[in-house]
C-alpha cells in the first residue's frame, strides 16, 4: 500500500517537530520517511534555515530553534555575510567620542569588528568576546560588566551585571536579538541574558537594534522590548509588515541589501 503524499506545508513542519525532538535529521531518511526525493527534502531544509527553524549541516540538519537556541559558535557561521554588511552600517552610526553599550550577540560582534579604528570610544559590555576584539586599540576605552560569565558564550549575566549596567548612561546602546516579530516586539531565548539586555535600553540615550534577516519572524520566548524602545533597526532585508511597524514606532530603518 502506497504512503499517501503530503503537501509541503505539513512536510516542513513534521521536519521541525523530528529535528526538535531527535536533534537532528538527515536528508535520506527524510527522503524515505515522507517517500519524497532528497532533492525535495533539500529544498523543504534550505527553506527551514533561511526562516532559522533548523540549521543546515552537511546531510541534513540540526534543531535550531523553538525554546532552544543553537550553539554561539554555530550561530557566527549563520548569515555571516550578512551580518558583516550590518556589522559596517550599524558602526557608521556610531561618532567618534561616543560611550557605548554593547550586549552579547554575534552581530553585536560583527559591529564591533567595524570599530577597531575608531577614536574617543567608552565601550561597556557583558559581552567578553567583544573585550577581545577592542581592548586592545589605541582609541578605545573598554569596560567589562561584572557577574557570572555564562559559559557558552562568554556573556556576564546577573545581578552583579545589571547593577554594574546601572551606573551608566550612554549615548549609544548596540544590542541583537534571537527573533523580532511583524509587530515590532523582539525577543531572545534566555531570561538572564534578557533583563541585561533590558537595563542597557533603560540607561541609553539613543539605540541601535541589530539583526539580520534570518531573525524576522523566528519564534523566541522571552520579550526583550519593542520598536518603541529603539532608534534605529539595522539589518539585510526588512519585510514590508515589520517596515510599516517602524514607520508607526518612528524607527529609522537601515537597509543593508541581501548579501551572497
Amino acid at each position: 500500500m502506497s504512503r499517501a503524499p503530503v503537501d509541503s506545508d505539513t512536510r516542513q513542519a513534521r521536519i521541525v517537530e523530528i529535528a526538535r525532538d531527535s536533534g537532528s535529521v538527515s536528508v535520506d531518511g527524510l527522503a524515505t520517511m515522507f517517500g519524497v526525493t532528497p532533492q525535495t527534502i533539500r529544498k523543504d531544509l534550505t527553506l527551514l534555515d533561511r526562516r532559522s527553524l533548523i540549521a543546515r549541516v552537511h546531510g541534513g540538519a540540526v534543531a535550531g530553534s523553538g525554546t532552544d537556541n543553537l550553539s554561539y559558535a554555530e550561530r557566527r557561521s549563520i548569515a555571516a555575510a550578512a551580518k558583516a554588511a550590518i556589522g559596517a552600517a550599524a558602526a557608521a552610526l556610531v561618532p567618534d567620542g561616543s560611550s557605548l553599550f554593547i550586549n552579547i550577540g554575534t552581530t553585536t560582534e560583527a559591529i564591533a569588528q567595524h570599530l577597531v579604528d575608531r577614536r574617543g570610544l567608552m565601550v561597556i559590555t557583558n559581552n567578553l568576546n567583544v573585550v577581545d576584539i577592542l581592548a586592545d586599540r589605541p582609541g578605545i576605552e573598554v569596560i567589562a560588566a561584572g557577574g557570572r560569565v555564562r559559559a557558552n558564550d562568554r556573556a556576564v549575566v546577573g545581578a552583579l551585571a545589571i547593577d554594574f549596567i546601572r551606573g551608566f548612561k550612554v549615548d549609544l546602546a548596540l544590542i541583537g536579538a534571537s527573533g523580532i516579530e511583524a509587530n515590532g516586539d523582539f525577543l531572545d531565548f534566555d531570561v538572564d541574558e534578557v533583563r541585561v539586555s533590558q537595563t542597557i535600553l533603560e540607561n541609553a540615550r539613543r539605540v541601535i537594534l541589530a539583526v539580520d534577516s534570518t531573525k524576522l519572524d523566528r519564534p523566541a520566548p522571552v520579550r526583550i522590548g519593542h520598536l518603541a524602545d529603539i532608534d534605529y533597526l539595522v539589518t539585510d532585508i526588512v519585510a514590508a509588515p515589520l517596515r510599516i511597524a517602524c514607520e508607526a514606532a518612528g524607527v529609522t530603518v537601515v537597509e543593508t541589501g541581501a548579501t551572497r
